[in-house]
């Protein structure tokens, strides 16, 4: 990963002009947002390219509000230190979205587009030590992360355009989902952190591989007795993730919506919830109504116990275990699940594919009206078929 030189500026006063002061320009060209279908508390996130790699990121950046008047590091700007520790001790799970860069920048513009920049790469120690410097010198904290596609957003995807309709995943990919998230809690709590904040806007899936964003919220426990919120964070991960994904509906018992944020919100999003409702998918298997139950009823006290009786429910889908085994009829039906789910989401791939031509040439100069209206049919009868597709 790039590391970046500090900056020869006083540390006193990081407004000090230098000759060899950085533009945010020279370092990032800043985009479009990105985070506009679900709003957070803390930032906003915009699509950015980074000017020294190429690639494009997520530059996520506290939000102007937040820039406190007498110069104090408040909670929503300690939250971007605690966040990149969390994301640099966690860095070796492919479930953790990546860190690319993390810093400061002086402009208060809401979307920065000019100003000072301070580039600390990965020097993530460094910092967090320089929070209370630059919290007195007005600028902000901005994380560069991992760019993910909007269309992986568990949120994104599974909220459907259409009143009075749901969607859910596929019982093989959702337990995939929650077997990888599953190992990602458990690296988690092995090193004292629980993640506390599950809500879909923070899952990404595309269909294989889980990647989950927003560490903000998240808590770094030290050395005490963490089992209580490691029993808490079971249970957000069965209330607050896994019942919309197998069910298409919020744990609010309402259609799918974005979860409010905010420290004391993620605090007690879930609390008063200790009963799940199958009522709207009778169809899920029984063991994992049960098993999000006892989730629910915070009846399953560590993330070892819960992949335990994960395996158990996984077994009855069609997958082997060191320790379980399923039958082979139930083996084979797995095969071909499998199979068909991956025909389907390459179908829909070329669905989507073949509506950007028939978008793409509706703006083509000099067009005849018959042309144009036939291109119109088109693109609303296969967003007809994508509106009400199998999978999200």
């Amino acid at each position: 990963m790039l590391i970046l030189q500090p900056r020869n500026r006083s540390l006193n006063n990081p407004n000090e002009k230098t000759n060899n002061m950085t533009q945010l320009s020279q370092r990032y060209a800043i985009e479009n947002y990105i985070d506009t279908f679900a709003l957070g508390h803390y930032a906003r996130v915009l699509a950015a390219t980074d000017l020294a790699t190429q690639q494009t990121v997520a530059f996520k950046v506290m939000r102007p509000e937040h820039v406190q008047a007498d110069g104090d590091a408040r909670w929503e700007f300690r939250a971007f230190g605690s966040e990149a520790q969390i994301l640099a001790r966690l860095s070796s799970s492919p479930h953790v979205v990546a860190l690319r860069d993390c810093g400061y920048v002086s402009t208060i513009a809401e979307a920065p587009a000019d100003g000072d920049i301070e580039a600390f790469g990965d020097d993530v120690e460094g910092f967090v030590s320089q929070m209370t410097t630059y919290a007195h010198a007005g600028w902000r904290p901005y994380l560069a992360l991992e760019h993910l596609p909007r269309a992986e957003n568990l949120f994104y995807a599974m909220k459907p355009t259409q009143a009075g309709t749901r969607r859910r995943l596929p019982s093989e990919e959702a337990i995939t989902l929650a077997l990888q998230f599953a190992n990602l809690l458990t690296m988690a709590h092995q090193n004292d952190i629980v993640y506390l904040d599950h809500k879909l806007e923070h899952v990404y899936w595309d269909g294989t591989q889980l990647k989950v964003i927003d560490f903000n919220s998240s808590k770094q426990l030290g050395n005490a007795n963490n089992a209580i919120e490691f029993t808490r964070d079971v249970h957000n991960l069965c209330v607050g993730i896994l019942y919309p994904i197998f069910t298409g509906m919020s744990p609010q018992k309402t259609a799918l919506r974005p979860q409010a944020g905010g420290l004391d919100v993620v605090e007690n999003r879930y609390t008063d919830i200790d009963t799940l409702d199958f009522m709207m998918e009778p169809s899920l298997s029984r063991a994992m109504q049960a098993l999000l139950q006892r989730g629910a009823r915070q009846e399953i006290p560590t993330v070892e116990a819960f992949i335990t009786q994960l395996h158990e429910v996984a077994a009855l889908h069609g997958r082997d275990f060191s320790d379980l085994h399923t039958n082979p009829a139930n083996r084979q039906a797995r095969d071909q699940l499998r199979k068909g789910l991956t025909r389907l989401r390459d179908g829909e791939a070329a669905i989507r594919e073949a509506r950007d031509l028939f978008r793409d040439a509706l703006v083509l100069d000099g067009i005849t009206e018959d042309m144009e209206d036939e291109l119109r049919r088109l693109v609303k009868a296969v967003n007809d078929v994508i509106n009400n597709r199998a999978i999200p």
